[in-house]
């Protein structure tokens, strides 16, 4: 009980998020812009190719089992428009994507903006159309936030400019036991994870790599010293044994109560 009591009062330094904002950026302040989202191994992409001669589109759909993620996606919503005669396909394991007439594309790395200059210029080369427009999408962005916070859940990203308040706000905001200023964003970078720490805490996150999230982070919040102890084995052992000893002092004064009013 001490323990938890000692726990218990927060300092409001410990909670207040982008603490000397309010002088930091009173005037306009350049912060890192690393929003793009990079495509990976098994992304999946929605492509779509217009020109001003529609008919020479059909030799693009003359195979639809081409592409992993599916067939035609007509009528596809992507960034809140309507996009006709799109098509999915994921990205594989070698980094290209394999389309109708085309064939593999290496994507590995690229932006979805430079994805789609890649396939502009692979069908100019080809002589197939000499005026294509690419637009190409990202289908399965997605963020993991799992830890102290009030909703822990996938978070499927609806634009590529999506920051760490976003996605955390989207799990309801950090539960009353989470660390603000002990925050993990697990990412994959080039085949290798790595680890950023963020403290929501202090302004400067704004210019931390991980400010801006990508499609497959993972964020861990930590729980604080209560959470801890209150998960922990003794603790709930104490719980448990004072349930037990409340019932046996229960059954004790009644027996005592009985027992004097016998031999009154």
């Amino acid at each position: 009980m001490a323990a938890l009591i000692c726990t218990s009062c927060v300092s409001t330094k410990k909670i207040v998020y982008f603490q000397g904002a309010d002088s930091i950026y009173s005037t306009a302040q350049k912060i890192m812009q690393q929003y793009e989202m990079k495509l990976k191994p098994a992304d999946q992409v929605l492509i779509k190719i217009t020109c001003s001669e529609p008919d020479l589109l059909k030799i693009f759909a003359q195979d639809l089992t081409m592409g992993t993620f599916g067939t035609n996606s007509s009528n596809m919503n992507m960034g809140g428009s309507t996009m006709t005669n799109a098509y999915g396909y994921t990205v594989t394991n070698s980094g290209e994507l394999i389309l109708p007439a085309i064939g593999a594309v290496q994507v590995d790395g690229t932006t979805v903006d430079e994805c789609a200059k890649i396939i502009e210029k692979k069908i100019i080369e080809k002589g197939y159309i000499k005026d294509p427009e690419v637009t190409v999408r990202l289908l399965n962005a997605r963020v993991t936030v799992v830890g102290a916070v009030k909703t822990p859940k996938v978070v499927n990203l609806t634009s590529e400019r999506n920051t760490i308040v976003d996605v955390i706000s989207q799990c309801s905001d950090i539960d009353d036991t989470g660390l603000r200023y002990k925050i993990q964003l697990f990412r994959e970078e080039n085949g290798k994870l790595k680890v950023y720490d963020i403290d929501l805490t202090k302004s400067d996150v704004f210019n931390s790599p991980a400010y801006y999230v990508q499609q497959n982070d993972m964020v861990y919040v930590s729980p604080n010293q209560s959470k801890r102890i209150k998960s922990s084995a003794f603790y709930t052992g104490l719980s448990a044994w004072s349930s037990v000893i409340g019932v046996l002092s229960t059954v004790a004064s009644m027996t005592v109560l009985i027992y004097n009013v016998i031999n009154k």
